[in-house]
Formats: structure tokens, C-alpha cells, sequence
């Protein structure tokens, strides 16, 4: 897919891009403790969180990644799947969905419209697989910040939950 309103790029991504992955998910929790968010993603680097390199290997090889670029870069990255994370209290739709597990931009590209694309990607892989409901949970702290990007992004939220202390946000958007 090309979106050629911002020069993106998306592949099918792999084993191969994991690294990349590993360090968008670090800049980003930087990124956040710098605004003063350390509640989403903690302080530790994601590298360095226990089962954090794990999780990224099985999100490139046991799921369905994809990988926005610029200019050739890996600028984005994006994880499918067919229901959300067994480690999350989240109920099943009770029908076929698909699940956006992992959504990260790199922040240096920031408000360049990377994760929009990838939304948007989700959607049309998860209309072509014949399913017609894309989920995704996100934290729902910070004043909503997230939940509302999501919104833009055409989800709508369903369900809240608490996975622990920290506060969550499903969002469905029907693509079929």
C-alpha cells in the first residue's frame, strides 16, 4: 500500500524488522516520559521490561505485522491478530475480528499521519480477509488523549476494563 498524501509505504513486515520495532517502542516511552506520561508504558525502555523482546518476536512471526516506511525506513509498525492479547481482560466480540495488537510510530516522525495510514491499512486487510470488525484496546488515562485519536480514526469505544491499576479502552469500527 502507498498513501501518497505522506510518502508511506506499507509492507508485510518479519523477523528481520524486529530491531526497528524494539526501538520505535522505546523512543515512544521516552517520548511519553518526557511529556510526563509514565503511566501508559512505565519508565523502563521496552527492551528492557521483562518479556519485552520476547512479545516483539512473537508480534513479527506469529502474528501479522506490517511495517510503514519513508524514504525506505521503517516509520511505523502496525500487529494484527485474531482477538486480543489472553493477558488482557478484554471478552471476546463473539464474532470473527481482528485485532490491532500493537500500533507505534517512530516519534521522529511524529504528526506526519503513520498511524492513521496503518489504521487505515488494518481496515482494508481486515476487509479483505471477509471480517467485519477491527478492535483495539488502548490506555485510557492522560485525559483520553489516545481514546480520542482512535475516534478520529473512525473506532468508536465499547468497552472499558482495569488491567491491573491501569485503565483501559476497547473501540470497534465496523469495515464490512
Amino acid at each position: 500500500m502507498n498513501d501518497s498524501t505522506h510518502g508511506i509505504r506499507i509492507r508485510a513486515g518479519g523477523l528481520a524488522d524486529a530491531p526497528a520495532v524494539m526501538d520505535m517502542l522505546d523512543s515512544a516511552v521516552a517520548w511519553m516520559n518526557a511529556r510526563g506520561n509514565t503511566e501508559q508504558w512505565g519508565t523502563t525502555p521496552y527492551s528492557r521490561q521483562p518479556g519485552g523482546a520476547a512479545r516483539v518476536k512473537r508480534y513479527m512471526t506469529e502474528n501479522a505485522p506490517y511495517i510503514a516506511e519513508s524514504d525506505g525506513n521503517p516509520v511505523g509498525a502496525l500487529v494484527l491478530d485474531s482477538g486480543p492479547s489472553p493477558q488482557m481482560p478484554i471478552a471476546p466480540a463473539g464474532e470473527p475480528e481482528r485485532y490491532v495488537r500493537l500500533l507505534v510510530s517512530d516519534r521522529r516522525y511524529a504528526r506526519r499521519g503513520i498511524g492513521a495510514a496503518l489504521l487505515a491499512h488494518a481496515a482494508e486487510e481486515t476487509r479483505r480477509a471477509g471480517v467485519k470488525l477491527l478492535r483495539v484496546d488502548c490506555w485510557a488515562g492522560g485525559g483520553g488523549e489516545l481514546v480520542a485519536f482512535y475516534e478520529r480514526n473512525g473506532f468508536t469505544p465499547t468497552d472499558r476494563f482495569l488491567s491491573g491499576t491501569w485503565p483501559g479502552q476497547v473501540l470497534g469500527r465496523r469495515v464490512g
